[in-house]
């Protein structure tokens, strides 16, 4: 499955100062070896944190886009946008669109669609609300999620989609951390549903109240291949304080 993944998506927060900031501070650190590191800066900043990480190996993608080319879709930006302002990946999904947007699971499979026409890799978030996982629906409610962003695609395209587990119960200020034991079966329920599907079994990072405290617990699961952190990474020493103590504990085994 190659490197652990760990990155982070800045949400709504960062200037543009404060994004050079941290962009300039990862690109001067040392980063550990066997981790693949990203970014994902608000759209105000892409261009620019593009320029600054040049050649340190991290990547850089969006929080969203839209599916459609160009057209009246007044505050999107395109998938070809996001490529022309350098970025490799994109964020799909998050649990927030889809709360807050509207975004439906057709939405995200169009999305998914549209990153791939356009030559990036789709990070697609699925997760299960607290109720779906009090009525025992994790399970059934993940691969759902998950067969339908990438219900379409070719063997080919799909060895290209990286997915991440975000239970919605553990994301934000309130959020209650998934323990390893959370985490690990819904991963490979994950990987199953897309296996079956596609014929491809995709990278699952997992995400919601990453932090310090359980970074290295969940990074030894063998079915977890990375972790996408929220408020503990929005400085560029927390991204590489968590992706050291991944490293670390996925050496010791």
């Amino acid at each position: 499955m190659g490197k652990f993944r760990v990155g982070t998506g800045w949400k709504m927060n960062h200037t543009l100062a404060m994004a050079r900031d941290y962009a300039q501070a990862l690109a001067a650190a040392e980063r550990p070896e066997g981790i693949d590191l990203f970014v994902l800066p608000p759209a105000t900043a892409l261009t620019e944190v593009v320029r600054l990480l040049e050649g340190s190996g991290v990547r850089v993608g969006a929080q969203n886009a839209h599916w459609a080319e160009k057209g009246a879709w007044t505050g999107e930006i395109s998938m070809t946008m996001v490529a022309d302002a350098g970025a490799t990946l994109i964020e799909l999904g998050h649990s927030e669109r889809r709360a807050h947007f509207g975004e439906t699971d057709l939405d995200v499979n169009r999305k998914v669609r549209a990153a791939i026409d356009h030559g990036l890799i789709p990070l697609v978030c699925v997760g299960e609300t607290g109720d779906d996982k009090r009525l025992g629906a994790a399970i059934e409610t993940n691969a759902r999620q998950a067969r339908m962003a990438m219900a379409g695609l070719s063997h080919a395209e799909a060895a290209k989609v990286w997915l991440a587990y975000e239970p919605v119960w553990a994301i934000g200020e309130g959020g209650i951390p998934a323990t390893p034991e959370d985490a690990k079966p819904v991963h490979a329920a994950i990987k199953r549903a897309v296996l079956d599907l596609v014929g491809v079994e995709p990278p699952v990072l997992y995400g919601g109240s990453v932090n310090p405290q359980n970074a290295e617990a969940l990074a030894v699961v063998p079915e977890v291949d990375g972790l996408f952190v929220g408020r503990s990474a929005w400085t560029a020493q927390g991204l590489l304080q968590i992706a050291t103590l991944a490293a670390q504990a996925r050496k010791r085994g």
